[in-house]
């Protein structure tokens, strides 16, 4: 069995990758949980604290496409962390690949400590 994996990477506007870190572990990774997203990894990079991963797992496109969609569209997005979250993002890249579901569950929990 493989699952969809979504890897964002955020390059961080300097200096903001604790407060970042704090926003998505405290408000936006459990409000991913409670909108049923499957959150399977985040943190900064050790390399550079103004450097952020995030890995969400998906059963199809359309899956990650309709969760998304119902996501970024709800209030509590937009009236919740949004702003705090995309003002300290300087540049994003995205990138959709296929794991097997073993490996996806390897890499869940990772999270690097502020």
């Amino acid at each position: 069995m493989t699952r969809l994996i979504e890897t964002l990477l955020y390059r961080l506007k300097p200096g903001t990758g604790r407060e970042f870190d704090r926003i998505m572990h405290e408000i936006s990774v459990p409000l991913h949980r409670r909108h049923g997203m499957d959150v399977v990894a985040y943190g900064q990079s050790l390399h550079d604290p103004d450097a952020y991963v995030l890995i969400r797992a998906y059963r199809s496109l359309d899956h990650l496409r309709d969760s998304q969609d119902a996501f970024y569209l709800s209030e509590d997005w937009r009236e919740g962390p949004r702003s705090a979250i995309v003002e300290r993002i300087e540049a994003s890249l995205k990138a959709v690949s296929e794991l097997p579901a073993a490996s996806v569950d390897a890499l869940r929990g990772i999270r690097q400590p502020a």
